[in-house]
Order: C-alpha cells, then sequence, then structure tokens
C-alpha cells in the first residue's frame, strides 16, 4: 500500500463543495485567496491521483480537528475580499506550483506533493503557510494604520465649500451701537495700560476712552485702599492724607493716576529731596504731620508748627529751655541713595506767646497727637496738656495721673491712654481727664502705646508688648521679643496685627488673634527707637540709633527704602504718608524725605479741606490767656 501521504484526500474543487456546503462565508475567503488555480489544474490532480493507484474520496465534511486548525491559523478573522487580489499579492496567485506545498484552504489539509515523504514537506508547508501569514498581517497592519490615522487628514478628500449663502461674521463698533453711558461702563473694567491702547483706536473710542469717570475708576481701583477696617472712634488725622485728591471735586484723573505711577516709582529708586527744617534748640523727641501743618516737639520743652508747603514756623507753644540752638553736627556722605536736592529752611525767630510758665509744659516734649480738635502732648514734667486747635491752640487742661515721665500718648473720640517711665498705663476720658483705668503688669518703662477701640498695645523695657482690653482692664496676650526691651510699637488700623522693634534691631510682626510671630524685619544695625505703618500705601518706617530711616513693605517684609546719612545724629521718630517721610533727630533738626518734590501734578493728589491752613491760623498772634 503506498505511503498516504503521496495521496491529497481531496482536490480544490471537492474542498470548494464541501466548504460552500459547512460554511458559505469561509468559502468567499478561500475563493478569493486562491482564484488562480483553474480547473485544468484540478483535472491533473485527478489524473496523477489515478495514475498512482490511489482511491479518490471526497469528503463531504470536515473533521473538528481542522476546523479548530482554520480558526487558529486565520484567527477567526474575515478579510476583505479583495485583499489577496491586490497587485501586492499577485505572487501568491501566479506561483501555486503542486510541485510544492499547499497551505491549508478553507477546512481541509495542507496538499503535500509526491516527493515528500521525510517530513521535511511538512516543515515545509508550515514555513509557506507563516509566510503567506505574515504577508497578510503586514497588509492588515498597513490597512489598520491608514484608518487610523484619519484624524490627521490623510487620505480625506478636500472638497472646496458650496458658496451658496456666505454668512460674513458682523464686526460692530461698540462705540456707535453702544449708548456712551454703558460703553463707559464697559471700559471702566479694563486695566490702565488697556484703556490707553482703547484711546488709539479712532477718535471715538479716545472720546470715552479718556472720560473723567472711565479714569476714575481706574484711578480709585489702583490706588485706594481695597479693605481697610478703621475702629469706629478712631481719630487717625493722617487717613485723609492718601494722595486720593478731592473725590468731590472735579478732578483730571487721568494725570493723577500717571502721577501716582511716577511718584511709585520714586519710592522704588529712593530719588527724593531732603528739605531739613531748624529752628529747635535741642533734640526733636516727636513729630506728626498731615498735607498741610507739620507738629513737632522737642528737648528744649515747645511745640512748633510749621507749613508743610512753605516750611516756614508759623506757631510755637511754649517757652524754650534756651536761647540758642546746639551746636548741629555735620551730614556726612553714606554709600546709600542720596537726595537729589538739599533744602535748608529758613531760620525764623519766632517770639513765644507771653503768659504765665506754668500752663506750658516745663520739661521735655516727649510725645504728642492731634486731630481736627484737640492736641494732647506728654512730656518728662509727668503731665499732658490738652490743647484746643480750633481755638488758636489754646491749652485748656493739664492733666496729671503719673508719677514720671510721659513717654507716649494716644486717643480716639472716647477715650485718652498714656504710658509713663513708671511702668503703668493709664486710660482716662478725653472730655473729662478724669482716670478710668490704671493698667499694671510691665516691669520697665512703658516706652509706646497704640489704641483702636477697645483694644491697646504696649511695649516695654521689659522686653514684651502686651495686648491690654480696655472694658475690663485686662491684658489678653503677651508678645515677648528674642532679646532685650522694647522701644516702639504699631498697631495696623484692623487690629490684626502688631509691630514692635527695640534693643535687638529687629522688628517684630506679630497676629494679634493668636499671639505668634509671623515675621522677623532685619536691616538695622542699632535700637529701632521708631515705627509708622502707613496702611494706605502698604509701608512701615522705621527709624534707628543707627541714624538710618528705612521702610518695609508689610506683604513681604523686604526692605525698600534704606537711607543712611540723611540726619547726622539718632533718629528719635519716623512718621510717612504716601508722599514722604519726616524724621526727626538728636541733632534738633527736622528732614523731610520728600518723594514727590517738583512731580508734576503732585498738588492733585493733595486733600482739599473746607477750612485752608491761613483760615484754621488767621490772628494767630501773641496768645494771651
Amino acid at each position: 500500500m503506498a505511503d498516504i501521504r503521496t495521496f491529497p484526500k481531496r482536490i480544490a474543487s471537492h474542498r470548494r463543495k464541501n466548504i460552500a456546503s459547512s460554511d458559505a462565508s469561509a468559502l468567499d475567503d478561500t475563493n478569493n485567496i486562491y482564484q488562480g488555480i483553474t480547473l485544468d489544474d484540478e483535472r491533473s490532480m485527478k489524473a496523477s491521483s489515478v495514475l498512482d493507484g490511489a482511491d479518490f474520496h471526497p469528503q463531504s465534511r470536515a473533521p473538528n480537528w481542522l476546523r479548530r486548525c482554520v480558526s487558529t491559523s486565520f484567527r477567526n478573522r474575515r478579510r476583505p475580499a479583495d485583499v489577496l487580489s491586490r497587485p501586492e499579492t499577485a505572487k501568491w496567485t501566479s506561483q501555486v506550483q503542486y510541485s510544492s506545498p499547499v497551505p491549508i484552504v478553507g477546512l481541509g489539509p495542507p496538499t503535500l506533493p509526491d516527493e515528500s515523504s521525510s517530513g521535511a514537506a511538512a516543515r515545509a508547508a508550515a514555513a509557506e503557510q507563516n509566510e503567506m501569514l505574515r504577508y497578510l498581517r503586514e497588509l492588515r497592519a498597513k490597512d489598520r494604520c491608514v484608518r487610523r490615522d484619519s484624524e490627521s487628514g490623510i487620505g480625506i478628500e478636500i472638497r472646496p465649500l458650496e458658496r451658496e449663502t456666505e454668512t460674513a461674521i458682523p464686526h460692530l463698533d461698540p462705540s456707535r451701537e453702544l449708548p456712551r453711558e454703558l460703553f463707559t461702563h464697559v471700559l471702566s473694567y479694563l486695566d490702565a495700560q488697556s484703556l490707553m491702547n482703547s484711546e488709539l483706536v479712532s477718535r471715538a473710542w479716545y472720546s470715552v476712552a479718556s472720560d473723567d469717570l472711565v479714569w476714575k475708576n481706574i484711578f480709585l481701583h489702583d490706588f485706594r485702599p481695597q479693605s481697610q477696617t478703621i475702629p469706629e472712634n478712631s481719630t487717625n488725622f493722617q487717613i485723609r492724607g492718601q494722595g486720593l485728591g478731592s473725590v468731590e471735586a472735579e478732578q483730571d484723573w487721568k494725570r493723577m493716576w500717571r502721577t501716582r505711577k511716577a511718584l511709585h516709582q520714586r519710592w522704588i529708586d529712593s530719588h527724593a529731596a531732603a528739605i531739613y527744617l531748624e529752628g529747635h534748640y535741642d533734640s526733636v523727641y516727636c513729630v506728626q504731620f498731615d498735607e498741610e501743618k507739620i507738629v513737632t516737639g522737642s528737648r528744649d520743652r515747645t511745640v512748633r508748627i510749621w507749613d508743610a508747603r512753605t516750611y516756614r514756623p508759623i506757631n510755637i507753644l511754649g517757652v524754650p529751655s534756651r536761647n540758642h540752638p546746639i551746636n548741629m553736627p555735620k551730614l556726612t556722605a553714606s554709600d546709600g541713595p542720596r537726595p537729589f536736592t538739599i533744602i535748608c529752611s529758613q531760620h525764623f525767630k519766632l517770639e513765644p506767646y507771653a503768659g504765665r510758665p506754668d500752663i506750658y509744659h516745663v520739661g521735655s516734649v516727649l510725645c504728642l497727637q492731634y486731630d481736627d480738635e484737640l492736641m494732647i502732648t506728654g512730656s518728662s514734667d509727668f503731665t499732658c496738656i490738652m490743647w484746643d486747635i480750633k481755638a488758636n491752640w489754646r491749652p485748656i487742661r493739664r492733666v496729671r495721673h503719673h508719677t514720671a515721665g510721659v513717654l507716649d500718648v494716644c486717643f480716639d473720640k472716647k477715650h485718652v491712654i498714656s504710658c509713663s517711665k513708671d511702668t503703668t498705663v493709664c486710660l482716662w476720658d478725653r472730655q473729662t481727664g478724669e482716670l478710668i483705668h490704671r493698667l499694671t503688669g510691665h516691669r520697665g518703662p512703658v516706652n509706646a502705646i497704640q489704641l483702636r477701640g477697645n483694644l491697646a498695645v504696649s511695649a516695654s523695657g521689659d522686653g514684651i508688648a502686651k495686648l491690654w482690653n480696655l472694658v475690663s482692664g485686662n491684658c489678653i496676650k503677651e508678645f515677648p521679643s528674642k532679646d532685650r526691651g522694647m522701644a516702639c510699637v504699631e498697631f495696623s488700623p484692623d487690629s490684626l496685627t502688631i509691630f514692635a522693634g527695640g534693643n535687638d534691631q529687629l522688628i517684630y510682626q506679630f497676629d494679634a488673634s493668636t499671639g505668634e510671630l509671623n515675621r522677623e524685619m532685619n536691616g538695622h544695625r542699632g535700637l529701632v527707637r521708631s515705627l509708622h505703618l502707613d496702611s494706605a500705601s502698604g509701608r512701615l518706617a522705621s527709624g534707628s540709633y543707627d541714624n538710618t530711616v528705612r521702610a518695609y513693605d508689610i506683604q513681604t517684609g523686604q526692605a525698600i527704602i534704606n537711607l543712611p546719612g540723611w540726619t547726622a545724629s539718632w533718629v528719635l521718630s519716623a512718621k510717612l504718608d504716601y508722599r514722604r517721610i519726616i524724621a526727626t533727630s538728636q541733632d534738633s533738626r527736622i528732614v523731610i524725605i520728600d518723594f514727590g518734590y517738583h512731580l508734576p501734578g503732585i498738588d492733585l493728589l493733595e486733600h482739599q479741606r473746607e477750612r485752608s491752613l491761613g483760615s484754621m491760623t488767621a490772628g494767630m498772634g501773641r496768645l494771651k490767656i
């Protein structure tokens, strides 16, 4: 009996019949794959089988193992009918010879040639089948890549749009379409630079974008404090001096905005003029000012009022302790920024008011504060004097609640609070002068005091700052320094932040609610003698025994101004507003560090009061009491 491997069980024509009876879909795929096998080839295969003496028995149904083999070989996936009819697959249809193994087609086994008698033919048939399957996979992968890459636009036919109904996007000019009031309101939401760019669009845009109402909103948005909580009873007189001009009057708001920007740049560049006021005969301990006047207190026992615009003295309260000034040291050059101009006021000899010496201070004027109606001064003679500003600065009451020199004083519409070298803090009534509370607890001289509503904060030489409840008279929190005593303190208008400085050359920033230390600001190389906060500009001024004046950004804690050598001796007091810093020194001079000196439009930023300084001081000759 001949080897069964030499006789194929079925020829191609019978296989197609069997496949058609079992699976019509598989027949379509196999017909497409082997459409190159003709009927003559089939007849030749039959003849070769008869000549070899083998019986030809076509099977009507394929066994199950062949079905599994087919599904495994083709991964049970159907391909489009034209895959192998492409030019790339022509070699498979043109090279089918029965002298070589034929791969599995449909559900039948591979057709083996006559000479395959040692197993090599099976391996060759499997190899050729694998090669054909690999080629089919490559074609399949190419088809898949083309389909998936359709998102990038490859193979997509681009056809011109049919312009049957062309609709253009309408471009409308809001200056023509909108009412002027509405368009003005829209432009008010722009920033300053965008608004200036809008002015260049057209004449109509320029007319609206340069409107004073638009620039007023821009100006107030950029320079007015967004959140500034002022206690109900506060009399912080310098609140009015924020550089916002007169809101009620008609203003050139665009020019004001340019002026404030130029002023801000001068602060950044430390570009300022130095104006020196001379008149006191000894060290100047304290100062307060507004846009019209400057008030100073000195060791020579007098209080002097100066015109903030002309720098001339206009009044003197008290009798000087000496008739000639001390020998003032000369200013020395330093490595820091220097003033672009130096102005020294003329020394005007102003006669003090005639009167009894007992109505004035008989000691150094160590502290002062004023508002529109009242000024209170504290002295080393243990007393405080209340002065009626509207009655030509007439002294109206002397108050004695301390047993040592009064080092600081502060008041609001109801209360006056003072601190002393006797380690106590006294709260008394503004109208009557009667003592309400005596606050004790410090173990050293109380050098500074600040008042905000029902809260007060004090700084002492014992190295502790205390927060007091004025209703109960109790200390509710303590804020210690790291080393040695505290000389100055500042309380933010919203009562949330406390600044303190002293002998350790640091400035502490405390959280008044929690008592935690938020930040330390350094830079001074001597005792920090004075602090003043301008919450409107976000700056904190400090004066030190190292003869320097510095300013800090309270948001970052970084020093933005450092002016060494602008005074010839210790800086005893330093105050600031949006435009200038005024510092007093042991050398008996007052220095005005003016960043707005000769700046175009700087007068527009001043607050115009109903009463001018001239009318307020009219008839202020010699006071007779």
